[in-house]
């Protein structure tokens, strides 16, 4: 099969707006700073949710299984309403 050259943009083009990027450089350097590798299948959550106002200082931070962050989100969804 002959190779071609893929265009990203139009493959996803939801990452390529700047929101998506500051949000995925935000995580990418949370897990960075408390040592998760590539490929563990922990999470990074922020006790204060960066888009609350909260950072990326270590004591914002936890490590978390994937399940407990997505209960958190769905019940902090839950509280806005």
């Amino acid at each position: 099969m002959p190779e071609t050259k893929r265009d990203y943009k139009k493959e996803a083009p939801f990452h390529a707006t700047k929101k998506q990027k500051k949000r995925r450089a935000q995580t990418n350097a949370a897990r960075k700073k408390v040592g998760l590798k590539v490929g563990d299948s922990r999470e990074v959550d922020h006790k204060i949710p960066l888009d609350k106002g909260g950072s990326n200082s270590s004591k914002n931070l936890r490590v978390v299984s994937r399940s407990t962050n997505r209960k958190k989100a769905t019940s902090t969804k839950k509280k806005k309403k």
